[in-house]
């Protein structure tokens, strides 16, 4: 295919609705900016496009990072960790790998959003990724992603490349609300 034909392909595929969450940032419309991959404003193909937005949240600012979690991308279609559980609204920065000796991808989403993406990959088998919710990554490669998510629920990280999907490359993300600190106070009872 054309280099024409992409953007517009992507655009089609990838236009997600936008969750607003309390205290979370609103995405931008041009979520490449700090990756180098720009689109023009004037872009007729991105045109509505919010790109790497997703129900899971949307990628994040390094000035907000609170946690840092290493993930392994193995060629047993795992990834280790395979469970993980962050908070609503907490900005996080991943530090892939892959361990394997064979391509891997991290795609974060959800459920349907993961379904809809490996149907896609499907159809293009060789795309490659490195945006805001996306990673391709070649053997013993290491990249990073810095995510924002977004409301309580639950979120996949997930590969893409012809069958790991199917094979259960995916790791759970449990999203959960902020526990809020409560005043606790003692009383200390007398007998009499």
């Amino acid at each position: 295919m054309n280099r024409y034909v992409w953007p517009v392909l992507l655009s089609t595929l990838f236009s997600l609705p936008t969750y607003a969450t309390p205290g979370v940032d609103e995405p931008t419309t041009d979520m490449h900016s700090e990756s180098g991959h720009r689109h023009d404003k004037g872009d007729k193909a991105h045109a509505g496009h919010e790109h790497a937005v997703s129900r899971a949240g949307q990628p994040g600012k390094a000035r907000k990072v609170t946690r840092t979690i290493r993930i392994r991308a193995l060629d047993t279609m795992r990834y280790a960790p395979e469970k993980l559980t962050v908070k609503a609204g907490q900005t996080v920065r991943f530090v892939v790998t892959n361990a394997g000796q064979i391509k891997h991808e991290f795609v974060i989403g959800d459920a349907e959003e993961q379904r809809q993406h490996a149907a896609m990959m499907k159809k293009m088998p060789d795309m490659k990724h490195d945006e805001g919710n996306a990673l391709t990554l070649e053997p013993g490669e290491t990249k990073e992603i810095i995510w924002q998510f977004g409301k309580e629920g639950k979120g996949e990280i997930a590969c893409h490349m012809p069958g790991h999907y199917e094979a259960g490359m995916r790791a759970i993300v449990r999203i959960r609300l902020p526990v809020k600190k409560a005043a606790i106070t003692c009383t200390a009872f007398r007998s009499h």
